[in-house]
């Protein structure tokens, strides 16, 4: 059913009276509030009837009333286009995130911690999967006689490194030419194409065939098939300073969420391919998000790799304020992290 304007304008100034004082809402309380312009009798009356149409509560015979979570899914569903970030505030997140950029991991840290700043509520970043970054160059460096470190740099700033053997007649000259062939070879790939790429150099090489073979088993097994899931969480207790979690019990059952990372990451991840996706309260999978909203907004690393940020709040979370927010972290930090270039 569409909700006439009269009971959409009650219906909203109930859930943005709820979102500030966690209290339930009386019909005197709505009527004084500024554009509503409604009796207190007539407010009752509207009141009744959305709650028998399923969007208010009432937890006590002589309480105000309380959002449902289909009254949050229809308020949620008609604010995504929010209102921007101010400058003054943009200008510092901005600084705050550039000034930590050093690697991805940096950035992503910084951007969680802002995030749950200016949200106070709970952020979760997922870094881009290792797999789907561009190699941007290769270098291997002899550490003592028949061992050297590769090191593989991304084009998001990533580094990873493994220890490989190499010839005990190798010399540095030797590993400088290879690196600079490999970084030819596979500059502008993916880790997770290194495959068919080393079965061709190996049908151009005759020598150091053995090298090469270690080298892709170390990129294959150390740097692709062992990559963890990098999750980085901001603000994690935040959510207990709000009435909703005063309960232990309530507040114990949340915190265990974050002690399976690799399910968190997976949950964050499946928002459909959605920009901005918001799932409330029982829409979520997880039994401790089930009292909770779960807001995700995707980002980019260049063209070909992405993350997930998310944030999780109570129900009557500011959703306006976090819809905007997320919107505008996601492009900074695809900005940091695309222009990200820098060298071993």
């Amino acid at each position: 059913m569409i909700l006439d304007e009269r009971k959409a304008m009650i219906l909203k100034a109930i859930i943005d009276d709820y979102i500030i004082t966690a209290m339930p809402v009386g019909s005197r309380t709505v009527s004084r509030k500024k554009g509503v312009g409604f009796s207190p009798a007539t407010i009752r009356n509207e009141m009744s009837d959305l709650e028998e149409l399923g969007y208010l509560a009432q937890p006590h015979t002589s309480a105000g009333r309380v959002p449902s979570e289909k009254a949050y899914r229809l308020y949620v569903d008609s604010i995504l286009k929010s209102p921007e970030v101010n400058p003054e505030e943009k200008a510092h997140i901005e600084d705050y995130i550039s000034r930590r950029s050093g690697q991805v991991e940096d950035v992503i840290r910084a951007a969680a911690d802002m995030l749950a700043d200016a949200t106070q509520y709970t952020s979760v970043i997922v870094a881009p999967r290792i797999q789907s970054l561009r190699i941007k160059r290769v270098q291997m460096v002899p550490v003592d006689e028949g061992s050297a470190l590769m090191i593989v740099v991304t084009s998001a700033g990533i580094i990873k490194d493994a220890l490989i053997a190499i010839p005990n007649d190798m010399t540095s000259e030797n590993l400088f030419a290879i690196s600079e062939m490999l970084t030819r070879e596979l500059s502008n790939h993916t880790l997770a194409e290194v495959r068919q790429i080393f079965a061709r150099v190996f049908r151009d090489m005759s020598m150091n065939r053995r090298l090469l073979g270690g080298v892709m088993k170390a990129m294959e097994e150390k740097l692709v098939e062992d990559a963890p899931e990098d999750i980085v969480i901001g603000g994690t207790t935040k959510l207990l300073n709000y009435p909703e979690y005063s309960d232990i019990e309530k507040a114990k059952n949340f915190l265990t969420l974050f002690e399976n990372k690799d399910r968190l990451a997976a949950m964050l991840k499946n928002s459909g391919g959605m920009q901005i996706s918001i799932r409330i309260g029982n829409e979520n999978e997880m039994d401790a998000l089930k009292d909770c909203s779960l807001v995700t907004a995707t980002y980019r690393v260049g063209d070909y790799a992405s993350g997930t940020l998310g944030v999780i709040g109570p129900t009557r979370m500011n959703y306006r304020r976090v819809v905007s927010m997320m919107d505008f972290m996601g492009n900074v930090i695809s900005k940091m992290l695309s222009g990200n270039t820098n060298e071993v």
